[in-house]
């Protein structure tokens, strides 16, 4: 009884061991969730830099907005390729309310409602690039177990036909290919688990970054209606 347990005690089982042991198809699925595991974490870290990138940016120009400048100043002080979203949404509405002006100085009718239209589209440009690889993360938190346990269940298999062929039910005969086969699907929970904790929070940080640009769109569709009423 104690020569199996010695035999499997003396197996070498590593990480690295277990995936060289492993059949080529199982080996296959680890290296496809370690890759998906490693793109999942570099995009949950280029979001969370990317965020906080867009939150400071949409603070400074908050303070430059309600500064009290005239907004064709800030608009000239920007450019023609403003560096921020929000910047870039104000450049489409403040390029959309300068050619509802005719020659004469009158307004086109219809301005505010291009206008609109405009910041939408800017923002709609925007979120696109905001939320751009979260659908990633979103597909290996679903699928990342699923391919794990396909490769369990390959190298469970394999592991009974070697049992089989050998006629040896052993410890030391069976554990090995039990070991592998169960490292896939640790590899797929430790892919998913992060994915999905980091795709809810990092969907509702871009939601609520979304969410401020589109206030800011409101009120400075809204600051404009004024002046044409003004006017």
């Amino acid at each position: 009884m104690m020569e199996p347990i010695q035999a499997a005690q003396a197996l070498d089982f590593s990480l690295m061991a277990l995936f060289a042991r492993a059949s080529l198809t199982v080996q296959v699925v680890m290296v496809l969730l370690i890759i998906a595991s490693v793109w999942s974490w570099a995009i949950i870290i280029q979001k969370f830099l990317a965020f906080a990138q867009a939150r400071k940016e949409a603070a400074r120009f908050d303070r430059s907005f309600w500064s009290g400048e005239p907004l064709d100043d800030l608009y000239d002080r920007l450019g023609d390729r403003p560096s921020g979203a929000s910047e870039r949404i104000f450049a489409a509405g403040m390029t959309e309310w300068r050619r509802s002006h005719r020659d004469d100085g009158a307004l086109i009718p219809g301005g505010p409602a291009r206008i609109d239209r405009a910041m939408n589209v800017a923002i709609q440009r925007e979120e696109a690039r905001l939320f751009r690889g979260l659908s990633f993360l979103a597909t290996v938190g679903s699928t990342a177990p699923f391919i794990g346990l396909f490769g369990t269940v390959w190298g469970i298999k394999t592991a009974f036909e070697g049992i089989a062929m050998s006629q040896d039910t052993s410890l030391a005969v069976v554990a090995p290919g039990i070991a592998e086969a169960l490292l896939a699907t640790a590899l797929g929970l430790l892919a998913a688990i992060p994915a999905v904790v980091f795709y809810n929070k990092l969907s509702g940080d871009a939601e609520r970054v979304t969410g401020n640009w589109e206030a800011f769109a409101d009120e400075f569709s809204t600051l404009l209606s004024r002046q044409m009423d003004e006017a």
